[in-house]
């Protein structure tokens, strides 16, 4: 792409209008920035739109996001299934109400009906809601829990699923077809509701969610006994996730909640973190302060579009409070609910719990013991949803829990992505039932590798922004993936798998076979002692992701060789 002609296109075409030139027109003589807007189109990739808001064609805005949109409602009218409609959410970012108002305009003008949310609302609540409503597709309009300058464009299949191959590759194809922003059909707010093709979804569905997840609620006596005194912190982090959890909470007996005042109410410039995700702990600074003054003990948070639960939890001996990675917390909750479903005679003979390939091995462990069937995908959530969908189609397997190591998991086949408002509720129903056995979640998480081990993972991010950054990223990926390596720090290599390749080979006889998953820019080595090491570049964002895991005798034991592991692989990539 030519990014100066494409420049002087946008300052002066009659399709754009005069704020977009006008803030062109003030960088003018910044040739940089000209380039980093307009050197690319911003890419509807596979998960949608991510990037930051602005004029140009690698920017979120009205037009990148109208041709995204037209090029989804051509793909859904060549489907025909456009009275199904499309369910539309959003999160507290800014431009996202816009947004979903534009698409549901630009939708309705193409003759589909849209569903959209009056409010702001988290993502699995739009997953479940395309289900109730059965429509043909989703949108989420979200960055998730990028900084403040980002927005996105989340689609959703009919199963409540972000899109997956081969529909995917169909979407992109007709949103690459849409060439010229004339092509994008327009309606007015009236028009659309006077032909009743634009519905707005509000209370009821709020409703419809609430009762679906306490009915996932396995000791509801025990929550209302114990909720009278359990103390639980929570933060929304300035996005959608009290329009539903403080309800939530009340409703299944969480006495004393306290919500976080200075994050309670949705601010998409995120004014109290530097970064809006419960990853990263200095995003728990208010919270913990919150925590230690009314002795809280649990500490929760969610990201702006509430898929991503961060957890921090009292140790009673100590009085700190620990944080727990989004493997452990996820995994404690699974160790809940399958042991009380097992004690309960609830657990299915033909069950599966399912994670991907970056997640913690302890899954696995927990599994075999309760005797489901583990299932790997590649990382996406979407990819955990295509697992459900051919389960449910079949009729042979069943959802018991599924999770990525990046703090999502979702405990029910109600919705088919993360859901951090439902990991909300089982962390506080998981606290009251061992609480009620005199223990904290603290003290569970170490009973939990008292019987598995001591398996701790960590994630290194190399970033490398811009045009030449991407350059980098790639070499990156592609030295690494011609190195022959046979050992990683103090771990011989057992088995690599390249899976763009779709290579899996034994390092000791040298036999190559498939991979069994879709192409993926992944490269990934399985080593001794159950250890194990993953490279692949970020779909979302200008970095090259290091992911790793070992398993000790000791918690001190496991730090000290997950260490060791993440310096061996940094040098691995890096030299």
């Amino acid at each position: 792409m030519d990014y100066l002609k494409e420049y002087e296109r946008w300052c002066n075409g009659p399709e754009f209008d005069e704020e977009t030139k006008k803030e062109l027109l003030a960088i003018k003589d910044d040739k940089k920035e000209i380039e980093d807007r307009f050197y690319q189109e911003l890419e509807f990739g596979t998960a949608g739109l991510r990037g930051v808001i602005g004029a140009g064609t690698n920017r979120m805005n009205k037009y990148t996001v109208g041709k995204a949109t037209q090029g989804l409602a051509n793909y859904i009218l060549s489907q025909g299934t456009e009275k199904m409609g499309v369910a539309i959410s959003y999160d507290s970012r800014k431009m996202s109400k816009e947004f979903s108002l534009q698409t549901a305009l630009i939708l309705c003008a193409n003759g589909i009906k849209a569903y959209l949310f009056e409010n702001l609302r988290p993502v699995p609540e739009l997953s479940f809601a395309v289900r109730q409503l059965k429509c043909t597709a989703g949108i989420m309009i979200t960055a998730s829990h990028n900084p403040p300058k980002y927005n996105g464009y989340k689609v959703y299949w009919d199963d409540g699923s972000q899109i997956v191959s081969p529909r995917d590759k169909d979407i992109i194809a007709d949103v690459r077809n849409v060439k010229e922003y004339s092509e994008i059909k327009e309606m007015s707010k009236e028009e659309a509701i006077s032909k009743g093709l634009l519905k707005f979804v509000g209370k009821e569905m709020d409703d419809k969610y609430i009762e679906k997840l306490k009915s996932l609620v396995l000791n509801p006596e025990i929550v209302k006994e114990e909720g009278k005194s359990l103390k639980v912190v929570y933060t929304p982090l300035h996005g959608t996730g009290n329009m539903i959890a403080e309800r939530l909470l009340k409703e299944i007996g969480i006495e004393n909640l306290y919500v976080v005042p200075e994050q309670k109410d949705p601010d998409g410039n995120f004014p109290t973190v530097d970064y809006p995700n419960p990853e990263d702990p200095k995003a728990f600074k208010l919270a913990l302060e919150l925590a230690k003054k009314v002795d809280a003990d649990v500490v929760l948070a969610t990201d702006p579009d509430a898929d991503r639960l961060g957890v921090f939890a009292k140790n009673s001996n100590t009085g700190k409070y620990m944080d727990y990675t989004g493997n452990m917390s996820a995994l404690l909750i699974a160790e809940y609910r399958i042991s009380q479903m097992k004690e309960k005679g609830i657990l299915p003979e033909n069950g599966m719990l399912i994670k991907t390939i970056v997640s913690s091995n302890l899954a696995d462990a927990i599994a075999k013991n309760y005797n489901l069937e583990l299932i790997e995908v590649l990382t996406g959530f979407k990819n955990i949803g295509a697992v459900m969908r051919k389960a449910e189609e079949n009729k042979d397997k069943e959802y018991v829990f599924g999770f990525e190591e990046s703090y999502g998991c979702l405990i029910g086949d109600y919705a088919r992505d993360k859901d951090g408002i439902a990991a909300v509720m089982s962390l506080c129903e998981a606290a009251c039932y061992y609480k009620s056995k005199g223990e904290t979640l603290w003290d569970q998480m170490i009973n939990i590798y008292n019987k598995y081990g001591y398996y701790k993972e960590t994630q290194v991010s190399i970033v490398r922004e811009g045009v030449q950054g991407a350059e980098e990223i790639k070499n990156m990926m592609e030295s690494t993936r011609n190195k022959t390596i046979e050992k990683i720090g103090d771990y011989k290599v057992l088995t690599f798998k390249d899976i763009e390749k779709d290579i899996e080979k034994d390092m000791e006889t040298g036999k190559i076979k498939s991979t069994g998953l879709p192409k993926s820019n992944v490269l990934y080595y399985e080593l001794e002692e159950n250890s194990w090491c993953c490279v692949r570049p970020s779909g979302t964002e200008p970095k090259i992701k290091l992911y790793m895991g070992v398993k000790g005798t000791t918690d001190e034991d496991a730090t000290e060789k997950l260490e060791k592991l993440k310096q061996a692989m940094l040098d691995v990539v890096t030299k």
